[in-house]
């Protein structure tokens, strides 16, 4: 039954054959704080909900499990492979390569400024690339504040294994980006999500997850009419990503620092050797001297600049926040 609310206005018609009854949709998960677990939750709630939806949710489990809280040095033992995207195998899946899906729905996060691991992992394995050929995927990313350059590679991904990229959706920290320097560390490393030295809580508010429902329900709606099929986002409307170009010199700083010091550690040995670990505690000081000192002047300098690149921040702005676009217009048709 096709659901009362409109479609994308910038939605071509649905396909003349009419859809199948039922829908198959492949979600792929893989959360290591149950951050993003929770914000998976959300999203496909509408659609477990609707008989004519069938799910498939497959959990990416890595041989090697990573630990939450993460140890300290652990967690920056993990940088070199992600940045290089080098990443630890995964643990077989329930997933030949044969099924056939109508929708996936990508959720993500941000490892170093690059795709977590084990999606990474997922999307270079021979059974991505038989599963995903010609699919429309839809990505959700939880992370601090920076993924415009994660985006792009786990995008290059996509391309590779010929998968269709109709929608992305952006949840990031909505705390002060000096603050999340340090709160975001406590609570991987020590597992300290409450704020300190008056700085606010690490990770997304609770308003910020329960509101990705609105993508449920209009997937929901979208699956409905068949506009899967189609080559126009399924999301237009609803708010679902805002880039911030003004981040991208700072990532593009960040990805050149991770990759230069992450083959250098390589170099030394493989994932917990003991030979990396003076290496990353020099690491450890080279970033901490960074984040105090060359972040805030790169900021200031960059927030003197800022009418200067002002038509260039418009158009890189526009370009990360494709497909799905940052207007509101149809919210009010999906919110509670």
């Amino acid at each position: 039954m096709t659901s009362s609310s409109s479609s994308p206005s910038s939605s071509p018609e649905p396909a003349a054959t009419a859809p199948s009854a039922v829908k198959r949709v492949l979600v792929l998960r893989y959360s290591q704080s149950g951050q993003l677990d929770r914000v998976t939750d959300q999203v496909v709630a509408p659609l477990r909900a609707d008989p004519s939806i069938e799910l498939h949710e497959e959990v990416l489990r890595p041989l090697a499990p990573f630990p939450f809280p993460w140890p300290f040095l652990r967690f920056f033992d993990a940088f070199p492979e992600s940045a290089h995207m080098k990443p630890q195998p995964l643990a077989p899946l329930s997933l030949t390569g044969d099924e056939d899906f109508d929708l996936v729905i990508l959720p993500y996060q941000v490892w170093f400024l690059a795709p977590s691991q084990p999606v990474t992992a997922f999307l270079k394995h021979p059974v991505a690339a038989r599963l995903l050929a010609g699919k429309p995927v839809v990505t959700v990313i939880a992370c601090r504040n920076m993924w415009l350059l994660a985006h792009e590679k786990l995008k290059g991904m996509l391309g590779d294994v010929g998968a269709r990229l109709i929608d992305n959706v952006v949840l990031t920290d909505p705390g002060p980006t000096l603050a999340t320097f340090f709160t975001t560390p406590a609570w991987l490393i020590w597992g300290r999500k409450r704020g300190f030295w008056g700085m606010p809580d690490a990770g997304l508010s609770s308003e910020q997850i329960r509101g990705t429902a609105r993508f449920g329900r209009a997937l929901r709606d979208a699956l409905h009419q068949g506009l899967e099929r189609g080559t126009q986002p399924l999301l237009a409307g609803l708010g679902a990503v805002r880039a911030d170009a003004k981040l991208l010199v700072s990532e593009k700083a960040g990805t050149r620092s991770f990759y230069l010091w992450g083959k250098l550690i390589m170099a030394a040995g493989g994932p917990g050797a003991w030979q990396r670990k003076p290496l990353l505690l020099l690491y450890v000081v080279f970033l901490i001297a960074l984040i105090v000192t060359v972040v805030p002047v790169s900021l200031t300098l960059q927030a003197l600049l800022r009418p200067l690149f002002r038509g260039w921040l418009t158009k890189m702005t526009a370009q990360f926040e494709c497909p799905s676009g940052s207007a509101t217009d149809r919210t009010s048709l999906y919110d509670d």
